[in-house]
């Protein structure tokens, strides 16, 4: 019998084991070469804005493969493992460890090349798609081409090539290391059951949940006033990471076995055959992989917070734009928007003009600041905009009243203000004292008035009296002090109307709503696709490690399932505790991940936008249900197994 015969005989005997690792490696090879296809599609380098888009994928590019070469590097290590009783047969009959590794080198070269040029066909015909996708998020107009890139396919088999010759010598050490007895054991090794659960575990599973819930209690102190320096903060920040993982760590180390254990307890022994197959289990196996699953979950709490916060920045884009520019357009010189609404009427655009005169104020806010993450000297003092009732619709204002608008986001968790109490307006002659009525964060004027501050709207008799008064060495120059406003009468007409803005690029300052909403979205539009492609692989790729540690424990428990069988259990009864058993196997690290998730989120989200919960959940939501995939295969191999194991 030649070794080639060996070869093909093994290959086609082994076949069904490798399906989900040829499906893995299609599926890896597939999205590294549609990812980096359009690195190289010149329709990116079209893209407006600050982010190249093909600077930014090729970028990233290099994180998906360090995310595909430990999944396929974990993938290889699981089903050799598999493997090492056929591999000890080998050495039985005779065949040196070297003929062993030609022989798994020749198997591994043809499923894995094999693969490789399904992948990249697969990557081919779906390259397009995901143009289309990433051209819909940015919402260009413009047709997506089939292209094929000869650099995508040499960097892509470069890079495999790569891959494959660490997985060779991973399987060189691997069978060079290995005695005949340790092969024959390898696959035979269960995790240790213990009966009674020592103390140093329950010490570790009680601190496992504090150092957790003092992580999520830090984060929700961030930017409470608590924390005011920036060393403060960034120490603040160290210190939650770092428990929230060692916390997660212990959780699993200690924590499940621990809580489990209580509910076993509390059953004083008695179990269903529910709760042996799902409680029993998960106990004593879980702590095993506990590093393991401290990553996938951490990795998985990194890859939904940074999509949440990528989609927040990108749903939020028509709030934060008008936040900077309040109206369609905006000049701070007469002879420029005048040039701009004579170009409106050539189209026969309507428009309604808003006239405004702010004065550069300096505000001392002492008496209504709660608190301040900003403690130096002067820092209770605003230099800010300051515009007459007159000329604000919906706004009428007694002598001795004011009302600051378009105040909040970020700045408000930083400086938190009273929406009453005391405010002095400094002048030349003296300070100008008013009693704050409301705080709104409905801006009237673009961001440059007011620099995050707040614009304060007073009567318009104080109005003329802080004109008359104030500091000349606070206003900015004469010709852009006012601002006008140009409101469009008809919405459907914005497309014309920027157009006419970008062709004439009036001179600095000036503001375009629809130009700043615009190239939010192209900004992050592009970093939620390049977010949200790396964190669906990692997702994928996590998901398939879990299965494969469920396929190995599958294997284990089989003759488990026989006994249970023989002793009169049907199908059904094995099937409904596999069921919960899949779902705490898949369900925990899944909820873990989405709390880690959820608090990160909240402790800085107003950075990114004006809504945080229906993003975030959208987000959630579709992790959620492709993760759960994942244990829905995992119960139907179960149920193969266990129709198998008598």
């Amino acid at each position: 019998m030649s070794l080639n015969f060996i070869i093909f005989r093994n290959l086609k005997k082994n076949l069904k084991n490798y399906y989900l690792y040829v499906f893995a490696l299609i599926f890896s090879v597939a999205l590294y070469f549609s990812f980096v296809t359009l690195q190289f599609d010149p329709a990116l380098d079209d893209i407006e804005g600050s982010v190249k888009g093909g600077a930014a994928i090729g970028t990233s590019s290099v994180l998906l493969v360090g995310i595909v070469a430990i999944f396929l590097l974990y993938a290889n290590t699981i089903f050799i493992k598999r493997r090492s009783r056929e591999i000890g047969l080998f050495q039985l009959i005779g065949l040196t460890k070297g003929k062993i590794f030609r022989l798994l080198s020749a198997e591994n070269l043809m499923l894995y090349f094999g693969s490789m040029i399904l992948g990249i066909a697969a990557g081919f015909a779906v390259s397009r798609l995901i143009l289309m996708v990433l051209f819909k998020i940015l919402e260009i107009e413009a047709m997506a081409k089939l292209r094929f890139s000869p650099d995508a396919l040499v960097r892509t088999i470069v890079v495999f090539a790569a891959i494959y010759l660490l997985i060779m010598l991973m399987n060189y050490l691997f069978i060079k290391g290995q005695s005949i007895l340790s092969l024959f054991k390898a696959g035979a090794t269960t995790q240790t059951r213990v009966r009674k659960m020592p103390l140093w575990e329950i010490i570790l599973g009680l601190l496992g949940i504090t150092f957790i819930a003092a992580g999520y209690y830090i984060s929700t102190q961030l930017f409470s006033g608590k924390f005011k320096e920036m060393s403060e903060l960034m120490t603040a920040m160290i210190v939650i990471l770092a428990l929230v993982i060692i916390g997660t760590y212990l959780f699993y180390k200690g924590s499940v076995s621990f809580l489990f254990n209580a509910i076993r307890k509390s059953k004083k022994g008695y179990l269903s055959i529910n709760e042996v197959l799902s409680l029993s289990s998960i106990m004593f196996r879980m702590k095993s992989n506990a590093l393991l699953l401290t990553i996938i979950t951490t990795v998985s709490a990194l890859a939904i917070g940074l999509l949440s916060l990528s989609y927040i920045s990108y749903y939020s884009a028509e709030a934060t734009a008008k936040q900077s520019a309040p109206h369609d357009f905006g000049f701070a010189r007469a002879a420029v928007k005048e040039k701009f609404v004579q170009a409106l009427d050539a189209k026969h655009i309507e428009y309604k003009e808003i006239d405004m005169h702010p004065v550069r104020m300096e505000v001392d806010a002492s008496k209504i600041m709660e608190h301040s993450e900003f403690t130096a000297p002067g820092d209770n003092v605003l230099t800010t905009s300051v515009v007459s009732d007159s000329e604000v619709d919906g706004v009428e204002l007694k002598p001795g009243e004011t009302r600051i608008v378009g105040y909040g986001g970020a700045l408000e968790k930083f400086m938190s203000l009273s929406k009453t109490g005391e405010v002095g307006f400094r002048t030349v002659n003296g300070t100008i004292k008013q009693q704050l009525n409301g705080i709104f964060e409905t801006p009237v004027l673009p961001f440059y008035y007011g620099e995050g501050g707040g614009i304060f709207i007073v009567d318009e008799t104080v109005f003329k009296e802080l004109v008359q008064e104030r500091n000349p060495k606070l206003q900015k120059k004469q010709e852009v002090a006012d601002y006008y406003g140009i409101e469009l009468t008809n919405r459907s007409q914005i497309d014309t109307a920027n157009q006419i803005y970008m062709d004439q690029k009036p001179q600095s300052p000036s503001f375009s709503q629809y130009e700043y909403e615009l190239n939010q979205r192209t900004n992050m539009g592009m970093m939620m696709f390049i977010v949200g492609f790396l964190g669906l692989t990692f997702l994928i790729t996590s998901g398939c490690i879990l299965y494969f540690k469920q396929m190995d424990e599958g294997e284990e428990e089989k003759s488990g399932y026989t006994i249970l069988r023989k002793l009169g259990f049907t199908q059904s009864d094995l099937l409904r505790g596999i069921q919960y058993k899949q779902l705490f196997n898949f369900g925990i690290p899944l909820v873990i991940g989405l709390c880690h998730s959820y608090f990160a989120v909240k402790s800085g989200w107003f950075f990114f936008g004006t809504e945080m919960l229906t993003p975030m959940i959208l987000v959630m939501l579709l992790y959620t249900v492709l993760y759960s995939i994942f244990g829905f295969l995992s119960v139907l191999y179960y149920k193969r197994v266990i129709r198998e194991s008598l």
